[in-house]
């Protein structure tokens, strides 16, 4: 293209960048969403995505509500070579292990940091704000920047690790 941009749909962008890259044969798998079950016993539906990109393919798994969506992401990246459904078995596993961990427990004051005093989860932006106003997802909970704020203001005085990481990547 001669300095635009061509927005394309999963399959055609995954043919078009298999094709440069020369992946002959490369086959775009398709999964059907699952239902897992959290720690909580709160039901959690997610979609998946494949995609391709130069070095590598990535699974990406989405939680839906009410067919948007919201709440927990979790993603892998292998070869393109690699197995899809062993991806996907990965991915899951990474799922499972992450739905299994709670870090809020709800009070009478509200959300509260757990006894194990660690916090995981991911940085969003708040739909609700025009102006991109961070947000954090934990336990699959959007959690506003001033729920946050509320959140820590409990340990005033306490030292913090903030590490990020990215979201293929286990925290």
């Amino acid at each position: 293209m001669d300095g635009g941009y061509l927005q394309l749909c999963g399959r055609c962008f995954d043919e078009a960048a298999a094709s440069h890259f020369g992946l002959y044969g490369f086959e775009r798998v398709v999964f059907e969403p699952v239902r897992m079950v959290d720690k909580r016993s709160a039901e959690h539906e997610f979609q998946f995505r494949t995609r391709l990109f130069g070095p590598g393919m990535a699974i990406d798994a989405c939680e839906l509500r009410d067919g948007s969506p919201a709440g927990y992401e979790f993603q892998v990246i292998g070869e393109p070579d690699d197995d899809p459904l062993e991806l996907l078995g990965r991915l899951i596993g990474k799922m499972r292990r992450a739905l299994a961990l709670t870090h809020l427990e709800d009070t009478d004051h509200g959300p509260q940091v757990n006894d194990r005093l660690i916090l995981r989860g991911t940085v969003d932006s708040d739909p609700a704000e025009g102006h991109r106003i961070p947000m954090v997802v934990i336990d699959g909970r959007e959690i506003s920047w001033n729920e946050l704020g509320r959140l820590v203001a409990a340990f005033e005085g306490w030292q913090f690790k903030l590490e990020f990481r990215d979201r293929s990547e286990e925290v």
